[in-house]
């Protein structure tokens, strides 16, 4: 698992710089809104694949794929909470509180991802006296 998590973050590093780079490339010919969104957008889908692909090691299917996003609203949520309780109830520096809240955010984000990429799936009805295939 920390394999996993370390491969996670290395993912995660890739995509922010993915991000950073299409959006101002972007904002060349875009406003920064719309050049936020498909930075995000485009950024969000490189870190699919990257995650099936090195963090995770599975074949990306379209029902993944569909999912994936929660966990970057998962990760919207706890950095969010985590930055307002931090700075207003906390009263820890501005500047100091964004990273603070994302090493919270990082491995919770973790577990979403991992869920929703490798959680077993039951098989389905049709194919419960089915031979299982092994390979």
């Amino acid at each position: 698992m920390r394999g996993r998590l370390v491969r996670f973050a290395a993912v995660g590093a890739v995509n922010t710089a993915t991000y950073v780079g299409l959006y101002l490339l972007l904002r060349l010919v875009l406003d920064y809104l719309v050049a936020h969104i498909v930075a995000f957008l485009l950024a969000m889908v490189g870190s699919y694949f990257l995650n099936c692909r090195f963090t995770f090691r599975i074949r990306p299917s379209l029902r993944t794929f569909l999912l994936f996003p929660l966990s970057n609203v998962t990760n919207f949520v706890v950095t969010s909470a985590g930055l307002y309780l931090l700075v207003d109830v906390f009263s820890v520096s501005e500047t100091i509180a964004p990273l603070l809240a994302a090493s919270v955010a990082i491995p919770v984000t973790f577990l979403v991802a991992q869920y929703i990429l490798t959680e077993p799936r039951p098989r389905p009805r049709w194919a419960e006296d089915a031979p299982e295939v092994r390979s």
